[in-house]
């Protein structure tokens, strides 16, 4: 194994003027073929998943590393690679940013997710990597503060090498997906990606507080929410990451003690561990005490009933012929999925299959062939996956086996098990016409 350590042509300078940005742009619209993407973001450092540094790589142009700080629209590079295929890796991390400095791709490669459609047992950038090429390639500045200025050299190194060699990787792993009659797959889930703006908007973020289950009551809910919201606002204010603020331990702590003075808010917990518990202890008593202001009837709810299905687990008992259709099915797309050598959560979504088979009238009026087609576009399914789940879907709901024998055979709260590892090896079975 061969150690990736430094670049082909070294660490080039950061990117940092209008001039040496309109370079970068001429430089790289006269380069050929696609173009390798990376970007850095300082989570858990800052406030939000702004860009902090992007690299960009191809052949003719070399690798340029820009600082969106210092060069904030970089609309010029999107432009010259706006008919040019992106190679990034796990494209929805760095899509949301990409497109806030004005770079939105019309094609793209993504060799993560074409890992997962191959069947490669691990499908992180430096897995791959050394599963085609051979090459080791160190990954300890992945979570480091990219805000830092200036970025030290040890980490523009790191951060040019994750440009290095995607190009050769796309190219191999591309030979993959046509070997195994993926490649349709593979296009309309690329093609998919460059309509991703990021994940959806959360009504009520502050639910997502790590412990909440701790809270009984519909104050100490309020109580959280308050302490989410101020924390937030002081984050944003300060561009600091929330955590860092006030962890979530600290922050439940304190929605379960309800101090009402500085010297209570000392007095054991975590919120003792805590800095910023100190340094802000007039806005979390505010928050504290707002929340006791709050009339009983406008409480926020305790608990939030979900728009989907309920989890799979609970289906036995509260409806068990859905609970045989949810087990046919999923032993019917675990067996395509090992099959294959794809992870089965990748044929389609789990919570697409809830859906449809919790109570399928409600998506679909009569559980034809067209209209389970139908539903699953309508609910963001790509066209392949509609073609091999669609019948698994009808087949469970219009021909299932006894409840009885499905919930023996498959029980529905036994995971399926991964599909077989593939290292090296393209499955001789394809998928269908």
């Amino acid at each position: 194994m061969v150690a990736l350590n430094m670049p082909a042509d070294g660490v080039p300078d950061v990117t940092v003027t209008e001039r040496d940005l309109a370079r970068a742009a001429e430089a790289l619209a006269a380069g050929t073929g696609p173009v390798a993407i990376d970007a850095e973001r300082a989570s858990g450092y800052r406030y939000g998943q702004r860009a902090y540094l992007i690299q960009l790589r191809r052949e003719g142009s070399g690798t340029w590393l820009i600082d969106p700080i210092a060069c904030p629209d970089l609309t010029p590079i999107g432009e010259v690679l706006s008919d040019v295929e992106w190679i990034l890796h796990a494209a929805t991390q760095d899509l949301p940013c990409l497109a806030e400095v004005g770079m939105r791709p019309t094609r793209l490669f993504d060799t993560e997710l074409g890992g997962r459609l191959v069947g490669l047992p691990r499908v992180g950038l430096a897995a791959v990597v050394e599963h085609y090429l051979g090459l080791t390639l160190a990954k300890e500045h992945s979570a480091v503060d990219w805000s830092t200025r200036p970025l030290p050299e040890p980490w523009l190194r790191y951060a040019a090498l994750d440009v290095e060699v995607l190009v050769q990787v796309r190219d191999l792993m591309a030979d993959d997906l046509a070997a195994q009659q993926k490649i349709p797959w593979a296009e309309q889930e690329f093609d998919s990606l460059t309509r991703f703006t990021g994940p959806p908007i959360r009504l009520e973020p502050w639910r997502r507080t790590s412990g909440l289950h701790k809270v009984r009551n519909r104050r100490g809910a309020a109580r959280v929410r308050e302490l989410w919201q101020t924390r937030d606002a002081i984050a944003s204010e300060n561009d600091i990451a929330p955590g860092r603020i006030l962890p979530d331990a600290a922050l439940l702590d304190l929605a379960l003690r309800s101090p009402k003075t500085e010297a209570e808010i000392d007095q054991g917990g975590q919120s003792r561990l805590s800095k910023s518990v100190r340094r802000h202890q007039a806005e979390w008593l505010g928050a504290l005490e707002r929340a006791r202001q709050i009339p009983d009837g406008a409480l926020p709810a305790l608990t939030v009933r979900s728009d989907g299905p309920p989890p799979a687990r609970a289906w036995a008992d509260r409806d068990p012929v859905a609970a045989a259709r949810l087990a046919q099915a999923r032993a019917a797309l675990g067996e395509f999925a090992e099959a294959h050598h794809i992870p089965v959560e990748n044929l389609l979504s789990p919570d697409f299959l809830r859906r449809m088979l919790w109570v399928p009238g409600q998506l679909v009026a009569e559980p034809t062939p067209d209209s389970i087609s139908a539903a699953l576009l309508k609910l963001g399914a790509r066209q392949w996956q509609v073609d091999i789940a669609g019948p698994i879907i009808e087949e469970a709901i219009n021909r299932p086996v006894t409840p009885v024998a499905a919930l023996v055979t498959n029980p529905v709260d036994a995971p399926i098990a991964p599909p077989a590892a593939n290292p090296l090896a393209k499955p001789v079975v394809g998928p269908p016409a």
